[in-house]
């Protein structure tokens, strides 16, 4: 019995340590959902309640029991703990909440590229990184009038970039043409 309980506890802290690193991979603790983003909730030992799911357009999950949660802006920290508290009490003596994020939103690249779009994030991208997955600059990129406007920025203003510089989800990069 007292094997059985071990093995119970070793799987919760396995799964709430995997969720974590997972989630805040390459400096991403700190990551805030945003709609397009793709997470998987596990209620340990409650198969009813672990979902997979996209954020709406909103930033918005349907969530048994819970109904329509707004997870815009939210850490999966307070995630996990907005869902642990929701299930206390009414429907579970002690739930056992991981969030992980299986799919980040997309980041956006223009101008000149070989291959302008959204492409899927990744942590630890960067804008070298980012021009890469747009198959490289054109002939007239220039490498130093580069710029980002963040999904989290509510002015919208761009920011002159390095290449080293780190790329968020729903960043949009935009490389300029060169005068030579």
């Amino acid at each position: 019995m007292q094997a059985r309980g071990f093995v119970a506890l070793l799987v919760i802290l396995l799964a709430q340590f995997s969720g974590s690193v997972y989630a805040q991979g390459g400096g991403m603790s700190e990551y805030t959902l945003g709609s397009g983003d793709v997470i998987r909730i596990l209620v340990y030992g409650e198969d009813d309640l672990s979902v997979e799911s996209q954020l709406s357009d909103a930033g918005t999950l349907s969530y048994p029991f819970l109904g329509e949660l707004q997870l815009l802006g939210l850490t999966v920290g307070e995630l996990q703990n907005k869902i642990t508290q929701g299930l206390l009490g009414d429907y579970l003596i002690d739930p056992k909440v991981s969030v992980t994020i299986l799919e980040y939103r997309q980041f956006y690249i223009n101008g000149e590229v070989e291959k302008p779009g959204g492409f899927p994030f990744q942590p630890g991208l960067t804008i070298r990184k980012a021009v890469s997955l747009a198959e490289g600059f054109t002939e007239r990129a220039s490498k130093k009038n580069i710029f980002v406007v963040s999904d989290n920025d509510p002015t919208s203003t761009p920011r002159r970039v390095e290449l080293n510089s780190p790329v968020q989800p729903g960043d949009s990069i935009t490389i300029e043409q060169s005068f030579f």
